[in-house]
């Protein structure tokens, strides 16, 4: 994946992860809460008929205001369908619409459409009750990582991927490897060398295996990991049977009882430990680069006004954002001319506010998601954005300690 579409992937999850934390603060007063998981191989022409037949089954619902929502939401949703041909987006949509609980007995209709997320829907899902169904596409966006995976015995193999969250199995094979057992009038030294033969004729189809499956892939992949009894994973690992390529991938290996498809999902299971650490690598990395600029360098930048302006002069090389800032950045400006901005609470309101150059009181004026208003200038200027997770100690200071926005410049600024 390129830099640009790395880029792109992390503002489009932020942007569904905004439109999620939404959704869940909504409820209805009854099970009227629509939503729907449409997967890409599913026709709209389908999902408009079950639409349809839901509408039509709703007119059953004992209490008339349920009975109206539901219905009013399946035909805003069936609306919405109209502009998609026969084909979903890809990777699916998710559409969620409803009446809302606006307050003081009042509702709001909404309607919420998602768009390609960043996993594939993997099944038609319809779902109606007094929450938005939204824990599908959290796990999505929670899903980090493409890892290959082998588990192997001398009996059997499967080979598969871990995508994110989700285990796919993909090729399996069975072996021709006799037992310890000599067998028939063979001699044991004629025995022992047919075995050995047929031990490494074995691994050799498992790396093939691996190889047209990861070879393609390198390139996207975050690593491969490798299971099963042992001596069995260390032979085929210090046999390199493997492509040289994906001999470096290699992040471990693992004790594993089972080497069918289940073993794949044990697999998982026995290095959760060093794929959690996998995927903190790259956000901890850039922190200690941040900290090492901070404290023996000057290309360090901190706090959203001094980042933004090193941003604006495109000193910038990269930006770093904490995925949990949740902030709003306020324009002021005054008969003067003089604008300031300032970084507040999202949905918080804020008092009159004085120019600090002329002193005028000043209304408040534009006001919009601060990473959106970060990332815009950064496109502009040519600058990487990283979204820094907080679930380690100094992901965590650039959230609480340094306001949840600080970048790596190119050269010194003195700012």
């Amino acid at each position: 994946m390129s830099e640009s579409d790395a880029e792109q992937t992390d503002k489009q999850k932020y942007e569904f992860r905004k439109v999620i934390e939404e959704l869940k603060d909504y409820r209805g007063s009854g099970t009227q809460l629509v939503t729907i998981y449409v997967p890409e191989e599913r026709m709209i022409s389908d999902v408009v008929a079950h639409v349809t037949q839901e509408h039509s089954e709703a007119s059953n619902i004992k209490s008339k205001d349920t009975r109206t929502n539901v219905q009013d939401a399946l035909k805003s949703i069936k609306d919405r369908l109209k502009y998609y041909g026969n084909n979903p987006p890809e990777n699916g949509m998710v559409l969620f619409s409803g009446a809302i609980d606006a307050g003081g007995g009042q509702t709001d209709m909404i309607t919420r459409v998602l768009e390609s997320p960043p996993q594939p829907v993997e099944s038609f899902r319809y779902h109606c009750d007094s929450e938005f169904l939204t824990e599908p596409l959290e796990e999505m966006l929670a899903d980090k990582g493409l890892f290959g995976l082998v588990v192997l015995d001398r009996r059997e193999a499967n080979v598969g991927w871990l995508r994110g969250k989700r285990v796919d199995p993909v090729k399996s094979a069975s072996s021709l490897v006799p037992g310890k057992q000599r067998k028939g009038g063979q001699s044991a030294q004629r025995f022992a060398r047919l075995r050995l033969e047929a031990i490494d004729n074995f691994y050799q189809e498992v790396a093939g295996m691996a190889n047209e499956l990861f070879v393609p892939e390198r390139h996207d992949m975050d690593g491969i990991l490798v299971g099963g009894p042992s001596p069995t994973k260390d032979e085929f690992l210090d046999g390199d049977y493997l492509h040289h390529e994906l001999q470096d991938m290699v992040l471990g290996k693992f004790d594993v009882a089972y080497t069918d498809e289940s073993g794949l999902h044990d697999l998982v299971d026995a290095a959760s430990e060093v794929l959690a650490e996998h995927e903190m690598l790259e956000d901890k990395q850039v922190m200690e680069e941040f900290f090492e600029e901070l404290h023996d360098g000057n290309q360090a930048t901190y706090g959203f006004e001094q980042t933004r302006e090193n941003l604006v002069m495109g000193a910038v090389d990269r930006l770093l954002i904490s995925e949990d800032l949740r902030q709003d950045v306020v324009t002021y400006e005054c008969s003067q001319g003089h604008d300031e901005r300032e970084l507040v609470d999202r949905n918080a309101t804020t008092p009159t506010h004085t120019c600090s150059r002329c002193g005028e009181e000043v209304e408040e004026g534009e006001r919009e998601d601060a990473i959106d208003h970060l990332m815009e200038i950064a496109n502009q200027r040519g600058t990487e954005t990283m979204f820094v997770s907080t679930d380690f100690e100094k992901g965590e200071q650039l959230l609480n300690a340094f306001g949840g926005v600080a970048g790596l410049l190119r050269y010194s600024t003195g700012i």
